[in-house]
């Protein structure tokens, strides 16, 4: 049987087009699975599979939030950081109509929208991240130094277990 192929998504067609180095990792997708279904068939420690969340302000303004797996975001500690009165998760429509992908799927690069992007401090100092790559099933292995180049996202330390 021949080895499935890498998809080729809008976030694989930006990180190549960055000259980003990165590694493809796929696997059995599993509804609702999130980071620990990933991490499990992978073989990986779930801190270091980085999920993508679309959230939305009070004003419906949409964003990007990167977090640990394993963790959790404290949004009203988010919300005091980043100066809003409310930050909560976006309906699976409108995080799909904003980043172009399925939620299960979705990858900070190669979004439809631009959205701002702010990510969990301790990310940056992992020695290799897992992210998705814009597809149910496929996560992109990399440096975080590489992420942090492309995306720009401002830091903040709003996890919790």
């Amino acid at each position: 049987m021949a080895k499935e192929k890498a998809p080729v998504t809008a976030a694989v067609r930006q990180l190549r087009s960055e000259k980003v180095t990165f590694s493809d990792h796929l696997y059995a997708y599993e509804e609702k699975g999130g980071t620990a279904a990933s991490s499990r068939a992978l073989g990986l420690d779930e801190h270091a599979v980085i999920k993508t969340l679309v959230m939305e302000d009070e004003c419906s303004r949409p964003l990007i939030v990167l977090m640990h797996g394993d963790l959790q975001v404290s949004t009203k500690e988010l919300a005091r950081v980043i100066g809003v009165k409310q930050i909560s998760p976006c309906p699976a429509e409108t995080a799909q109509k904003q980043s172009g992908y399925l939620v299960g799927g979705t990858s900070p690069f190669g979004t439809r929208h631009a959205m701002p992007v702010y990510m969990e401090a301790s990310i940056a100092g992992l020695p290799k991240i897992y992210i998705n790559g814009g597809k149910r099933g496929y996560l992109v292995g990399m440096l975080p130094s590489e992420l942090v180049r492309v995306l720009k996202p401002q830091s903040v330390t709003v996890g919790i277990y």
